[in-house]
């Protein structure tokens, strides 16, 4: 198994960071390079840098952004946002990210993931699945679109066509538990780990470093990934960034 590790997710809005609950009221909370100055400084295994206006105004990734983020980050960095092409994605590793995030291209266009592969590596694509549970009947829908747009897709047969293809890592995403700090959702993890033995990154709802050690120990995910863990700080959310030092890693992992 591959070293789990403790990943800050951050949400790009307007070129500023926010935070969402439950993918609505988009809260700023800071300049996107002054976050990576900070998380450089406190040493974070990954970043996860989402631009949610890209897929949502029908346009291409902010190829100015990214450069000025892959140049600041001392990390790897994952980019998603409005990745539709291969030439946009070779772009995108070429400045300097290590992971493309890839969320409704991959279940508009699927054929695009192995193509993307074929041309940077299919250990870079991650798939980013939005879900949210269902009312009545159990089990999960997958929207895009920052949950406007519900699909078709059945969770399962999702997951197992990804599987098969071989993508680099999953990213399983709670809409229902974004940004609520109400703890994973532990059901859907169960789920995606009985259907796929792949790599998986959990995000959405962590409520503190105890829910992340849970999650990596129990799961076996490769990812912990978490938004306003690491943005906020008490009940009233005041803005601080933070991430656990190097003793409390060694007790989550």
């Amino acid at each position: 198994m591959l070293r789990s590790r403790i990943i800050p997710c951050l949400l790009v809005h307007q070129r500023g960071l926010v935070k969402t609950v439950k993918f609505k009221d988009p809260k700023y909370v800071g300049d996107p390079i002054n976050a990576v100055k900070i998380f450089n400084e406190k040493e974070v295994d990954e970043l996860i840098v989402l631009d949610i206006d890209a897929t949502a105004e029908n346009r291409g990734p902010d190829f100015e952004l990214i450069k000025n983020l892959a140049t600041e980050c001392r990390m790897p960095f994952c980019y998603g946002g409005g990745i539709t092409t291969v030439e946009q994605a070779k772009t995108i590793i070429n400045l300097g990210a290590e992971k493309l995030a890839i969320s409704a291209a991959a279940v508009r266009n699927f054929p695009l993931l192995k193509e993307i592969g074929h041309a940077v590596g299919m250990q870079s694509v991650i798939v980013v699945i939005d879900v949210k549970k269902k009312a009545l009947l159990g089990g999960y829908d997958v929207y895009i679109r920052n949950g406007k747009e519900k699909t078709d897709l059945k969770l399962k047969h999702f997951l197992e066509d990804l599987n098969r293809i071989g993508v680099g890592e999953i990213v399983i995403n709670s809409i229902d538990r974004d940004g609520t700090m109400s703890g994973y959702d532990y059901e859907l993890a169960d789920m995606v780990r009985t259907i796929t033995d792949m790599p998986i990154t959990i995000l959405g709802g962590a409520r503190d470093f105890e829910d992340i050690k849970k999650m990596i120990k129990q799961y076996k995910v490769i990812g912990a990934a978490a938004g306003s863990l690491f943005v906020f700080k008490g009940k009233y959310r005041a803005v601080l960034i933070s991430y656990p030092d190097k003793q409390e890693k060694l007790n989550i992992i």
